[in-house]
């Protein structure tokens, strides 16, 4: 049956982070086979073109602003169970962080991969890598444009797990 928001009924999941008495655990993977683990996130930064520019001729005081937060997207996908909480720390075995100008958008893309073979999926590295990547964006820009944007942070992938593979359409 439709809702409201147009969205159809979802059939009830359980949350995997509660016990039986509502009490916030980590989820417990030591059954779950090792299997290759991939997850695909992006997100976008909308800015002044003015600002965009700045950034494509590498002219912010700050720095070079891509450099800079492809490694704070790096190092965030690698710190992640340090921020969330439930999150298991995991080996990864590969980060790639990309950032792309896109000028019609004014915007600057964000794409981050995460891999790894293991227990348990890396679709919140992956989601970490894009959001301080994007901060990285903001705080580098922000003496130039205090109304930048960071928008649509999601996950257009994740692949291995008994759960197999989602793409988001």
């Amino acid at each position: 049956m439709p809702k409201k928001n147009g969205h159809k009924k979802a059939a009830k999941k359980k949350l995997t982070h509660f016990d039986a008495k509502g009490n916030a655990v980590m989820v417990d993977v030591t059954a779950k086979a090792a299997t290759v683990r991939e997850a695909v996130a992006k997100g976008t930064v909308y800015m002044e073109a003015s600002t965009l520019r700045l950034i494509k001729a590498r002219k912010v005081k700050k720095g070079d602003v891509l450099a800079v937060a492809q490694l704070a997207g790096i190092t965030a996908a690698k710190r992640t169970p340090d921020m969330i909480p439930l999150c298991h720390p995991i080996a990864l075995t590969s980060v790639t962080v990309d950032l792309a100008c896109d000028v019609k958008a004014k915007a600057v893309r964000i794409t981050a991969t995460c891999k790894v073979t293991g227990q348990t999926g890396v679709e919140m590295e992956a989601l970490t890598a894009v959001s301080a990547a994007a901060l990285t964006v903001y705080d580098m820009c922000k003496s130039a444009d205090r109304a930048m944007r960071i928008s649509d942070i999601r996950l257009v992938k994740k692949s291995g797990g008994k759960s197999g593979t989602f793409v988001q359409k």
